[in-house]
């Protein structure tokens, strides 16, 4: 036997096995305050480019495990982006079909991943009754359930597979990474499963956690007004069914651009090139800080990489646009 061939290969089965250990950063660089220190969690190294590769593969396999999901047979869900990008992944290895509804809103680069990936792609044009297109797709959902023989809805907003996988996934992971409790945890919603199944995994632990729900104006998740989103994968035009509002301590709601600066500011500063949901984490701190006691210790998630997001939070004329509506409500609706 040689020296080679008595260490054992680290060698995955497939993309998916590749999901998780993503590591924790200090922004020290970002946030210098020697009072503070923020610490970031980096889901956006998943394989997919966000941490939806945890509650996709979760979902998909505990679903052929326990027969859910037959094998051969269509997942259906709606989705703007990223979970839908990590769906399709997930499918493909595991040999099912996917559709996947969409609206108007869903970005170029998301609509040729998924086609790439083999994606059927319904796109819903017409707003509903809030403004947005949440209601539409979820009717156009319901529409592919009842044709499509063998179809599964995944219905990430009411899975408790959903939150479980962030429990057992990110949750469990910071249990391991931190020896030093976190004071705050500031994380995006959108379904609420991410920030649930890491708050309730984290609270085990660190029972004094105090859990941020980072939120964009315009959803309607905690209450207020619908409004005009043009970021995709935070925020929702409706209350998801997994939302539970009692474990949430502090909701901050970030605009469209106070979210784009905190992109471009995490990118100048520490060369972490983020999405949407993760520049307004940055904005939500960065706007909380003034008000925590000192010392602290602040635990943040970042969700989502950048590349999607280059024609929009990255773009100069996107973002001189947002300021206009901004200054303009009126025209916002």
């Amino acid at each position: 036997m040689t020296a080679a061939s008595s260490v054992a290969e680290s060698v995955g089965e497939s993309v998916l096995d590749c999901v998780g250990g993503t590591p924790v950063v200090a922004l020290r660089r970002l946030f210098p305050d020697p009072g503070t220190e923020v610490v970031a969690k980096l889901e956006l190294l998943n394989p997919s480019g966000s941490m939806k590769d945890r509650s996709a593969r979760y979902i998909v396999e505990s679903g052929l495990r326990d027969g859910s999901i037959p094998p051969g047979s269509t997942l259906v869900e709606s989705s703007s982006g990223n979970f839908g990008i990590a769906l399709a992944v997930a499918a493909r290895v595991h040999g099912l079909s996917f559709s996947c509804v969409v609206d108007p809103k869903t970005t170029t680069a998301n609509l040729a991943l998924l086609r790439s990936l083999g994606v059927d792609v319904e796109v819903v044009t017409e707003p509903d009754e809030a403004g947005g297109y949440l209601q539409t797709r979820i009717r156009r959902v319901r529409e592919l359930l009842a044709r499509t023989p063998g179809a599964v809805w995944v219905n990430q907003y009411a899975n408790d597979l959903n939150w479980q996988a962030f429990y057992d996934g990110t949750g469990t992971e910071l249990a391991e990474q931190l020896v030093r409790p976190p004071d705050y945890l500031f994380a995006a919603v959108s379904t609420t499963g991410s920030i649930l199944g890491c708050s309730r995994r984290l609270r085990e632990r660190f029972p004094d956690l105090r859990v941020v729900a980072v939120d964009a104006v315009g959803s309607v998740i905690f209450g207020g007004t619908a409004g005009r989103r043009e970021i995709p994968g935070i925020g929702s035009s409706r209350v998801p069914e997994l939302c539970s509002p009692d474990e949430i301590d502090q909701v901050v709601r970030v605009d469209d651009v106070d979210a784009a600066l905190g992109c471009r500011e995490l990118l100048a500063t520490e060369g972490i090139f983020a999405g949407g949901s993760t520049g307004s984490v940055v904005a939500a701190i960065r706007r909380t800080l003034p008000s925590l006691p000192t010392p602290c210790r602040v635990l943040a998630i970042f969700p989502d990489r950048g590349d999607r997001y280059l024609d929009l939070v990255y773009d100069d004329d996107w973002l001189a646009a947002a300021r206009s509506r901004r200054a303009s409500p009126d025209l916002s609706a």
